[in-house]
């Protein structure tokens, strides 16, 4: 079962909101709330086996099963969102969209991610979600561990709101996502790059793809092949903020994607 948030007017342009693979949906709060008060009819999605979602009894975490969930959101929501994806949500999207007969969408924003990445960004993020199989045992120790991943950010005063990505156990607390979901991704990265770069050679709609500028995942050759595999596709640096965009610098992520999708409808 998928688990969703939703924000906004029923009548508004759809949206679909798809977290990374170490988040979950309530990682989009802030920009569901931002796009629902720009008149937008806000999904945000618990990828499977990550948040509320169900966990797969069979282990199934491959990119097909992946974009086969989103593919059955989609036909539920009544109309063609525009699906905005971040790092694991991107590839999935964009997977989903350079299939041979791909769900009818009206556009698409990668957070962070493009067919070509940094093998050691990628690594840097596996070891992260990997590291303490036993849990933590405190907040604080959830919270020394972020601040070990984001060097960059500062650490927050109030680390409350780490909850929300954890589930608690027995006293401990884990990360909200299923262990095995990692043995599937690892096996898969290899082959990850080729699917991407075929299907951004098939997308079909208006594409917009924001980048960290301190990305240690993206890097800006990596921008310019992706540039060159979509040469209609949009691009929007953010200073001053990592792979985790819009944690780092929500409100101009916030400004970049609302400005991306009011540009899109006005075409329509």
């Amino acid at each position: 079962m998928i688990i969703a948030d939703e924000f906004g007017p029923e009548d508004g342009p759809a949206v679909l909101l798809l977290h990374g693979g170490g988040q979950t949906r309530r990682s989009w709060k802030n920009g569901g709330v931002r796009l629902a008060h720009a008149g937008y009819r806000v999904t945000a999605i618990d990828a499977r086996g990550h948040g509320d979602s169900g966990w797969a009894k069979d282990g199934d975490y491959t990119l097909a099963s992946m974009t086969a969930d989103v593919r059955s959101v989609i036909a539920q929501l009544g109309s063609a969102p525009a699906v905005i994806g971040a790092s694991m949500g991107g590839m999935t999207a964009l997977a989903m969209l350079g299939e041979p007969s791909p769900p009818d969408v009206r556009a698409l924003a990668l957070v962070d991610i493009a067919p070509r990445f940094s093998a050691d960004g990628a690594a840097r993020i596996m070891a992260f979600m990997s590291g303490n199989p036993e849990g933590f045992e405190s907040l604080e120790e959830v919270a020394d561990a972020v601040a070990a991943y984001n060097h960059h950010r500062p650490r927050p005063k109030d680390i409350s709101g780490l909850r929300r990505n954890l589930r608690e156990e027995n006293g401990r607390f884990f990360w909200h996502w299923d262990p095995a979901f990692m043995s599937v991704r690892v096996h898969e990265r290899r082959a990850m790059s080729e699917i991407l770069e075929a299907a951004a050679r098939r997308v079909a709609v208006p594409t917009l793809l924001v980048r960290g500028g301190m990305s240690d995942l993206v890097g800006e050759d990596d921008v310019r092949h992706f540039l060159d595999l979509m040469p209609e596709a949009s691009y929007v640096n953010v200073a001053g903020a990592g792979h985790m965009v819009a944690g780092d610098r929500n409100d101009a992520f916030n400004d970049a994607i609302i400005a991306f999708l009011q540009s899109v409808d006005s075409r329509a």
